[in-house]
């Protein structure tokens, strides 16, 4: 069993947190698929959580079956930064997670996230002050660095490490990458040979193999997976299954009927119809996603304008697609133009790709 501290985890796979996707709806909805060893929640503003913003209070909400849990912070104002830990720490969560990784331009702006790479003496104090505050395991996920220029993820890591951090996580892009170009897994393995802590690959885990290469490949303990959950809730389980040397299940038309439905009802009961709608629509994108006829149910709910309207318009889709006995291809079939024996070869990165103008502001310090 991996171990975060004194958490132990029955999967080294981990849902990586993602802002809009990870509320509690979709975190149930993955683990009701299983095979998941750790489920975290949207990025909390450890501003707007110490001020008891309704909002952020609101999605703090969480259910005994998502356990074990881990929320995730931001900030950049160590103070601020160990409230709101403490507040985490006093709701239940299994685990707090700190974000200095995210390259949004909001949170760069804020000198929070991906910008604290740039100021390691203030990550320093805002670790040493959550650690200072929680007995919960902390951990805290980090990208390469700034920009190509700035590489310094080991330095980071020894960082965490010595201020008493459980395990961090690392996404194998530079924040001014964003998700352009390709994650260097090599620098993954450079980081689990620098630390005794636990280390957890992210990047580029597009099908459940990715998952098994990536830990392979890099020694690390276990694997966050972020994008590829929302077209695919199933991977955790996929993976799992593959972990264990057992056959990858394929999902039916109606396991997949169901989990849409289950997760639109879910959206319809407990939110406003506006935000259900909004909510709805985001997901009924991604999880079509590959499904003959999707574009054309995709376009079409899009001038739906209630939730009944638009559960039976998705109902009627699948009657059709049941009907016609439409499978999408199954996990790991070639895709053109692609092979998945391997990750694909390194794509040159044209001059400029994905360069974002405020990092070359992105220094915290005072």
């Amino acid at each position: 069993m991996l171990k975060i501290g004194n958490l132990g985890l029955e999967s080294p796979f981990v849902l990586s947190p993602m802002a809009g996707v990870t509320d509690r709806y979709f975190r149930r909805i993955i683990r009701d698929q299983g095979g998941v060893g750790l489920v975290t929640m949207e990025f909390i503003s450890s501003e707007s959580l110490t001020r008891g913003v309704e909002r952020t209070i609101n999605m703090m909400s969480f259910v005994q079956e998502e356990r074990p849990l881990s929320i995730q912070i931001y900030g950049k104002d160590p103070v601020r930064m160990s409230d709101a830990a403490q507040i985490v720490e006093e709701i239940g969560a299994d685990a707090i997670d700190i974000n200095m990784g995210c390259p949004a331009n909001k949170v760069l702006k804020g000198c929070a996230g991906a910008a604290l790479m740039g100021d390691l003496s203030l990550a320093r104090s805002i670790v040493r002050s959550v650690r200072s505050r929680v007995k919960i395991p902390l951990t805290v996920k980090f990208r390469l660095g700034l920009d190509d220029r700035s590489v310094n993820f080991l330095d980071l890591g020894r960082l965490c490490q010595d201020e008493g951090v459980n395990g961090v996580s690392m996404h194998a892009r530079t924040a001014r990458q964003m998700y352009s170009g390709q994650a260097d897994w090599s620098l993954i393995a450079g980081l689990k040979k620098t630390l005794d802590i636990p280390v957890f690959g992210n990047g580029d885990i597009r099908e459940p193999a990715d998952a098994l290469r990536m830990m392979e490949q890099t020694g690390c303990d276990g694997v966050l997976i972020g994008r590829a959950a929302v077209t695919n809730p199933w991977i955790f389980k996929q993976a799992d299954a593959l972990r264990r040397g057992e056959s990858v299940p394929r999902v039916t038309l109606e396991e997949r009927r169901d989990l849409i439905l289950c997760h639109f009802r879910l959206l319809a009961e407990s939110e406003e119809e506006l935000v259900a709608l909004h909510k709805i629509r985001t997901f009924a994108g991604r999880y079509t996603h590959g499904l003959p006829g999707g574009k054309r149910l995709r376009q079409k709910i899009q001038s739906i304008r209630s939730v009944s309207d638009f559960l039976l318009e998705v109902e009627g889709f699948f009657a059709q697609a049941l009907a016609e006995q439409v499978l999408p291809p199954p996990v790991g079939a070639a895709i053109p133009g692609r092979t998945s024996a391997a990750r694909p070869p390194e794509r040159p990165r044209a001059a400029g790709a994905g360069i974002r103008p405020d990092l070359e502001s992105a220094g915290c310090a005072e």
